[in-house]
């Protein structure tokens, strides 16, 4: 029996798909297969949240820990909003702390998941995806320096998620978010760090 916290933004709750097609749902899946039951998997997302709005809510909503998983998949937003970097740092350092906190103090049991490119959907047609993809990089090398230094583990989903240029049905309706197939996938990758992470 394991409890699960997942932290984010849309990518997390799954905007625009059914609870069922939810990255942390289907990874949940894939843990029961491993003989591993997550009786208790607790979401803290929105969409178009960025790193101190989902500090905010966490704040607001005061999840009860411990958790013997935690993941923590935000920054898109700061980006899009073409947030300072270094801001991003701060609230993002604050994050991490507190995702090892619900952990148990445990940051084995922490995952830091990457940026996914929006600049690979259809939504950036027009827009220089170079630039987009250039700037995710940037968070994606703060972030993970960041969790590097907080013993937890990174995970890296950003050039997976970049055949949503070439494969259309990994994007939603919107031209924005990912499919359930998309979701698939990076379950499938966060899967055995997972499995890892719950074992140690």
């Amino acid at each position: 029996m394991a409890r699960f916290l997942a932290l984010g933004d849309s990518y997390t709750i799954g905007e625009g798909v059914a609870d069922a097609e939810r990255w942390p749902n289907q990874l949940v899946d894939l843990l029961k297969s491993d003989g591993i039951a997550i009786t208790d998997l607790h979401i803290i997302a929105r969409t178009a949240w960025t790193t101190d709005e989902l500090m905010d809510a966490i704040d607001q909503e005061k999840p009860k820990g411990p958790f013997d998983l935690v993941t923590l998949m935000v920054g898109v937003n700061d980006q899009y909003r073409s947030r300072p970097v270094k801001e991003y740092e701060g609230e993002y350092r604050r994050l991490l702390k507190r995702a090892k906190t619900f952990a148990g103090g445990r940051p084995m049991r922490s995952l830091a998941i990457s940026i996914p490119d929006w600049g690979a959907t259809p939504f950036a047609e027009g827009r220089d995806r170079s630039v987009i993809g250039g700037e995710i990089e940037v968070y994606n090398d703060a972030g993970k320096q960041l969790a590097a230094a907080a013993g937890v583990t990174w995970v890296d989903v950003t050039e997976v998620s970049r055949a949503m240029q070439t494969d259309r049905t990994l994007v939603a309706v919107d031209g924005l978010h990912p499919t359930g197939a998309m979701y698939a996938r990076w379950a499938e990758l966060l899967h055995p760090y997972a499995v890892t992470a719950l074992r140690s």
